[in-house]
């Protein structure tokens, strides 16, 4: 076997995306190849196995998986149009755009359509523009389930706000940290890792605070423990649990960025 077989089986299915960088694109030719002209060069696959596919082919955070008509049936049941407008605005632990706010809406549709072919007739590119533009407010019933759930993702944020509020408050001096890190406020941008954790951030949270109850609370925790428990990932040394997803996330993991990572959610406040 020939080392760029190796190097091409050893590619990490993921990689961290930096605000600023190009990210989810392929090469040129790659893209023209698998038809990807409608999104700018980047086609749907590249997109998806650069942002969704961590948890989208395994199952994480309760994420239907591709192909799987049977987890898929009551969400296309919905309409296109709201499913892209979930992509975009974030949907209960998956985040707004898959994590990577780079993404135009374009993009966006591409990687959805790729997603959920499998699944469900796709329209056209185009025909889902209307809902992204509008922030995905989409017509008809789907656009009710959608609304009901963005309610609720609301009524639940301002619940664990005023919960917050509190603490804040009494905390004013190490608050800061913590508020501007929820806000994407300035302050957050001044700690080492805030530019590094944009894998790290749909299941952690950028506060810190796991964003389902599976995932863990980061803030606050022990800096040198953190780092070692990401270095053993990379390194395949710690296995089960949510192995799947944090090895090849942390693979593309320079021992910089780890440190960085590390100390930007020691920094946090719980």
């Amino acid at each position: 076997m020939s080392k760029e077989a190796i190097a091409e089986r050893l590619k990490p299915v993921g990689e961290l995306c930096l605000q600023g960088d190009d990210c989810g694109s392929g090469s040129p030719a790659a893209a023209a190849a698998s038809g990807g002209g409608d999104s700018g060069g980047k086609s749907g696959e590249e997109i998806y196995n650069s942002v969704c596919m961590a948890c989208h082919e395994t199952g994480a955070a309760g994420a239907p998986v591709r192909s799987d008509e049977a987890a898929w049936s009551e969400r296309t049941s919905k309409g296109f149009d709201t499913l892209l407008a979930h992509s975009i605005n974030g949907f209960n632990a998956m985040p707004a755009r898959g994590g990577n706010p780079n993404l135009s809406d374009e993009e966006m549709h591409a990687a959805t359509a790729y997603l959920l072919e499998p699944v469900m007739d796709v329209p056209a590119q185009g025909s889902g523009e209307q809902a992204a533009s509008d922030g995905g407010e989409a017509s008809g019933e789907g656009q009710e389930a959608a609304s009901a759930d963005a309610g609720q993702q609301e009524q639940q944020a301002m619940a664990q706000n005023d919960a917050g509020g509190d603490q804040e408050g009494a905390n004013a001096d190490q608050g800061g940290a913590a508020e501007t890190a929820a806000a994407g406020n300035d302050g957050a941008s001044d700690l080492p890792g805030a530019d590094k954790i944009g894998s790290c951030v749909a299941c952690h949270g950028q506060d810190g605070m796991g964003t389902a109850p599976m995932y863990p609370n980061l803030a606050g925790q022990n800096a040198a423990y953190m780092e070692s428990a990401l270095k053993a990932y990379r390194a395949g040394e710690r296995q089960g649990g949510m192995s799947a997803v944090m090895t090849p996330m942390a693979s593309s993991l320079s021992d910089e960025d780890i440190t960085d990572i590390a100390e930007y959610y020691s920094q946090q406040t719980p």
